[in-house]
């Protein structure tokens, strides 16, 4: 089947979409859930979130803007539900279970830890659409969806080490994961391809899930790059981030570069935004629109879409102005990545 048509953005162009008020919140099993455009009978699109929920200004909220369009532009109902920490396999197929059992469709889980999941649950409710983001998963009703996460991060080290006055410049993983190294790997190698000199410090908050949802982890981890002279950071750690985004707003002439939305433009961060350099914008947004879409006109997409810098999945956002006197070199490493000249690395 073919990929699904992905909005042409510009690599320094900020995805300054307006998120859409919920109808309302509930608690239920213990965890998060919203109802979206109607009741729990109705069917619509199942979004089910990684920890950090759709308010983490930062992965969910990204998927979640694409549920949102979808609402406004197709019409469609929607029921998010959202990871608690330290989740087991069985409570993850319950979540993706509850929602096809329930009729929606498709059921989107956000991010690699509802891999295995879906592959089990898809296989139980064979006339459900499923999509993964993060992953792949194999099946005749999966939308396997990945990013250029790398090639994003890449820039990101291009600009990290211009703007840096130290030649030191910081990396912090949310989990210790392939995925998350992706992100370290692009960073690195951006950075040390323009400038040979500078040095790069890469750590992660640990090994379970809890890295991805501990802000306060992060901060303490920020704080201590500072201490050694480390004046822009980079964290890939979903909600964790806003943690560092603080800890680096504390620090004159430091800066943090945000992830997976322009958290420049999120409201929950605009007290920090001073320090916030650029954004690697991953368009999660873009793919769950684009699968809602294909389900909503019949031909629903299966097998692995990348959503790469060519085709605008991944940008760097200018939200700020703050990286528009280097825009000429950042263009010049977006067009080596585009042509082949450079091959990012995803593995560091």
């Amino acid at each position: 089947m073919k990929g699904p048509l992905v909005r042409r953005v510009s690599t320094i162009t900020a995805a300054g979409i307006t998120t859409a008020a919920l109808a309302f919140t509930l608690t239920a099993c213990g965890e998060s859930s919203t109802e979206s455009g109607g009741g729990s009978s109705s069917k619509g699109v199942g979004l089910a979130f990684d920890v950090g929920g759709r308010d983490d200004h930062s992965f969910n909220e990204s998927a979640a803007r694409g549920l949102d369009k979808a609402e406004k532009e197709l019409g469609v109902k929607g029921k998010m539900m959202t990871a608690k920490n330290g989740e087991t396999e069985a409570e993850r197929e319950q979540r993706l279970s509850s929602l096809a059992d329930a009729g929606y469709n498709p059921v989107i889980g956000v991010g690699f830890n509802y891999a295995k999941s879906i592959e089990k649950v898809a296989k139980d409710f064979p006339k459900t659409n499923f999509a993964i983001v993060d992953s792949v998963v194999q099946g005749p009703n999966v939308d396997s969806i990945t990013f250029g996460e790398h090639e994003g991060s890449y820039l990101a080290g291009v600009a990290a080490a211009l703007k840096s006055k130290t030649n030191k410049v910081g990396f912090i993983g949310g989990v210790d994961n392939e995925l998350i190294k992706k992100f370290q790997a692009g960073f690195e190698q951006g950075a040390k391809a323009t400038n040979p000199k500078i040095e790069v410090t890469s750590e992660y908050l640990g090994s379970s899930d809890k890295g991805f949802n501990d802000p306060a982890a992060a901060k303490d981890k920020a704080k201590g790059m500072l201490d050694r002279d480390i004046d822009v950071i980079y964290t890939a750690a979903g909600l964790s981030g806003n943690g560092s985004i603080e800890a680096v707003s504390g620090k004159k002439d430091a800066w943090a570069i945000g992830v997976d939305s322009d958290q420049y433009q999120q409201p929950g961060l605009a007290k920090y935004k001073d320090h916030i350099l650029t954004s690697v914008v991953k368009n999660v947004d873009v793919a769950v629109f684009d699968m809602i879409k294909s389900v909503k006109d019949g031909k629903p997409l299966t097998g692995t879409h990348p959503y790469l810098l060519k085709d605008g999945g991944v940008s760097l956002a200018t939200s700020g102005g703050f990286i528009d006197d280097i825009k000429a070199k950042i263009e010049e490493a977006k067009k080596s990545i585009v042509d082949g000249k450079v091959q990012v690395k995803t593995t560091p």
